[in-house]
């Protein structure tokens, strides 16, 4: 910030608070002011998005205390009329020169030859010139007790150990549905001020994953940019499908006789419109079918559905097809299915 400008800009009446509040009042009375004026509010309202800024600047200043003593002490020098300018004959109120002649010997000064006559200040940042002072490295040394040689950083040097402060990170949690983790949402949050962010879930987010959403969090000083909002998503279950990766899972009943004999069967997707598969005549139970790019749409790629076999036991069944499977137990009598297990069980 300009030296000037804290001679000429009330950052009390910016924030529409009394010069003796305290902390609490003026922190109070920025987050209501910061409210009504966010540019989220009023999208596109220039004036809005001015006092905004101009609220943030003045609240920069005053919730230091540092800054706010510096501040304080500047503009009681303005007090009774006294106004900055570029000084010199016919310039309206004092000028720097008028002002500092004044403060740091006047027409006393050794040579002097009239008011100021030998103190000169310098607004630029090289404070060369034949030794000429500059403005900010006294101002330094009257307010923080430093000698001009060492600037500061900050608010035009007047004490602030670094310049406009980003805004402050956040953190929020989200809870989200399965099929909107998949298919991507829009989520709307409320801080603790009371205002709302709107913020889009990417497609596929997983549960636990931490999301950064970039320039969601505390507005920062004027001229800093906004913090971020980190938001953690949490994912509900579903009832049918399942997820590995980017693929979907579900798990794929099949009577007896279409995994012994073939079928072509209906799977059915996220989206709700079911696909076909193919059963192998003789398909054991738990064999994965995979259908190609019916999973979760991925940044680079689109994952699969993967329809694990389950073989459905009927717990009843009719006299005809208890029959038919004392038949289908006779000619599979010589068949022993478990001595393949028996003879690796041995090897082990």
């Amino acid at each position: 910030m300009a030296s000037q400008d804290w001679f000429e800009k009330d950052f009390y009446a910016i924030l529409g608070v009394p010069a003796d509040a305290d902390s609490t009042a003026i922190k109070k009375a920025y987050r209501k002011l910061a409210r009504t004026l966010h540019p989220d509010q009023a999208p596109g309202d220039a004036k809005a998005e001015k006092r905004f800024k101009e609220i943030g600047e003045a609240y920069a200043v005053l919730s230091s205390d540092e800054d706010r003593k510096q501040y304080d002490a500047i503009r009681s020098m303005s007090h009774g009329g006294a106004r900055f300018s570029s000084g010199g004959p016919g310039g309206g109120g004092a000028g720097f020169e008028d002002v500092f002649s004044n403060l740091f010997g006047g027409s006393g000064g050794a040579g002097g030859g009239g008011r100021g006559g030998n103190v000169r200040f310098n607004t630029g940042a090289g404070g060369g010139g034949g030794g000429q002072p500059n403005l900010e490295d006294l101002l330094g040394g009257m307010f923080s007790g430093q000698q001009g040689q060492q600037r500061q950083q900050g608010y035009g040097g007047f004490g602030s150990t670094a310049g406009p402060r980003r805004g402050q990170d956040l953190e929020a949690h989200a809870t989200l549905s399965f099929r909107d983790a998949v298919q991507g949402s829009t989520v709307t949050l409320r801080t603790a001020d009371g205002s709302k962010i709107t913020a889009r879930i990417p497609v596929g987010v997983k549960d636990g994953q931490k999301i950064r959403l970039r320039g969601k969090g505390n507005p920062g000083d004027q001229g800093a940019p906004a913090g971020d909002l980190m938001l953690t998503v949490q994912v509900g279950g579903h009832p049918v499908f399942g997820r590995d990766g980017d693929n979907l899972t579900v798990d794929l009943p099949v009577t007896f006789a279409e995994a012994a004999l073939g079928a072509t069967v209906s799977v059915p997707t996220l989206s709700g419109d079911p696909v076909k598969v193919k059963i192998a005549a003789g398909t054991p139970n738990g064999r994965v079918l995979r259908v190609k790019g019916r999973g979760i749409a991925a940044k680079n790629h689109t994952g699969d559905l993967l329809a694990k076999v389950s073989v459905a036991i009927p717990q009843r069944l009719s006299d005809k097809a208890r029959e038919a499977v004392e038949v289908l137990r006779a000619e599979e009598a010589d068949a022993d299915p478990r001595a393949d297990v028996f003879a690796r069980a041995r090897q082990g």
